[in-house]
């Protein structure tokens, strides 16, 4: 009878226990997961589109509007535009400690802010000193948003979504090069202090829709690794870096001189050069979402060096064919990738540094810490070969896409001697 009564009470105790869990637990309704990670993604979209596109790309198309104006000489114009991607360096190696101080959602939210306020502060010709430390800052907020946005939001991603959802992240930078070509002419129609105002107001409305969606940080965490694993994925990681930052320099013939190589090189007129940029952005705003779900369906391991392979074979299109045909496929495809390539190499992070959101994080400053450093020395050092050859843009080419080649070769190379899962 004893016996039989504990037992009894046992089962109300468990039964009462599971009962207070059930409605101590939060209800979901259906989708409410869904639209939450979507939330996330919106909000990474808009920081991406705020720091990276608009902050750097906008400024392409108002460089003859600052010249004509007289705000600025060419000469002036040129150290400006390079601030911007001083500033984008020392964001990335900022962002850490930055994120430390502050947290990384109020760090973002700072930037933001940042980049809005630059907009606004860039639209009067105060001084140059006054105009090249604001186009630093808005360069500096593109870097931190770079290292932290992905970081705080693929964490409450489950792993077979991860690559789309960091597809839609960086789809901003599409964006942004989108917007470049087609806003930002309009608003200049309306006059170029009107054109700072509408960016600013724009990225303004951007920060706002954001500020609610991040989500909530985790706490950092760092899984034991057995000692073998661990040097392995170092040694991974370590040639991750380097592939990113030759993919930075496979980039830049394209990002920097394929307008120019259309409309004076090939002496088809600014007009014809304007039309492939407007293609490399649309291909900016697919790519990631292209390569974000290829990640997710074959592993990021294999999706990256299939991505080096294209990749190679579009920057190097140019010097087998001018062909108007082969002029927009090359187009599209690396600019498919200025962006695509991101969720492809964090993605592989995630493969090598399982269950440690604070090492991924680190991993991913480092990563886009040399993606800075190679493309600013890559930026500079095709200007001065351009120089030293004449003008002969297919040299460009070539060396982008032989930088291209040299990260699939160390990707293989690896996988000989280091064994993979992937």
């Amino acid at each position: 009878m004893i016996r039989a009564r504990s037992s009894a009470q046992e089962d109300d105790m468990t039964n009462a226990d599971t009962k207070q869990h059930v409605e101590t637990r939060p209800h979901q309704r259906p989708g409410s997961e869904s639209r939450q990670i979507w939330r996330y993604a919106v909000a990474g979209l808009s920081a991406s589109l705020v720091g990276l596109g608009l902050a750097r790309f906008s400024y392409t198309p108002l460089i003859p509007a600052l010249i004509a104006a007289k705000w600025f000489s060419a000469s002036d114009v040129v150290y400006l535009g390079a601030a911007n991607l001083a500033g984008y360096l020392a964001g990335a190696l900022a962002a850490r400690a930055v994120a430390t101080r502050v947290g990384a959602v109020g760090a973002l939210r700072a930037m933001m802010l940042l980049a809005t306020l630059s907009f606004f502060a860039s639209s009067a010709p105060v001084s140059f000193s006054w105009f090249f430390a604001w186009r630093f800052l808005s360069g500096l907020t593109g870097g931190v948003i770079m290292v932290l946005a992905a970081s705080v939001i693929l964490p409450h991603i489950s792993a077979a979504r991860r690559g789309i959802v960091g597809g839609v992240i960086f789809a901003g930078v599409g964006l942004g090069v989108a917007a470049s070509g087609t806003l930002v002419p309009l608003l200049l129609q309306q006059g170029l202090q009107q054109s700072w105002y509408g960016l600013g107001a724009l990225s303004a409305l951007l920060t706002l829709a954001s500020w609610w969606n991040w989500p909530a940080e985790t706490k950092a965490s760092a899984a034991p690794l057995h000692h073998a694993k661990h040097h392995h994925a170092s040694t991974a990681a370590r040639a991750l870096l380097v592939q990113y930052g030759l993919n930075a320099v496979a980039l830049v013939p394209h990002m920097v001189f394929i307008v120019d190589f259309v409309a004076r090189g090939l002496g088809q007129g600014i007009a014809a050069g304007s039309r492939y940029w407007v293609l490399y952005g649309l291909g900016a705003i697919v790519g990631p979402l292209v390569t974000g779900h290829l990640g997710d369906r074959s592993g990021f391991g294999p999706a990256l060096r299939a991505a080096f392979l294209i990749e190679a074979a579009a920057v190097l299109l140019p010097t087998v064919s001018t062909a108007p045909v082969s002029l927009i496929v090359s187009s599209v495809v690396v600019g498919g990738f200025t962006p695509g390539i991101v969720p492809l190499v964090l993605g592989r992070i995630h493969e090598l540094v399982p269950h440690a959101t604070e090492q991924q994080r680190a991993t991913w400053s480092h990563a886009t810490t040399s993606f800075a450093l190679f493309q600013a020395a890559a930026a500079y050092g095709f200007s001065w070969i351009y120089a030293q050859t004449g003008g002969d843009y297919l040299v460009l080419f070539g060396l982008g896409g032989g930088a291209a080649v040299l990260a699939l070769a160390i990707d293989l190379g690896l996988a000989l001697i280091v064994p993979r899962r992937s």
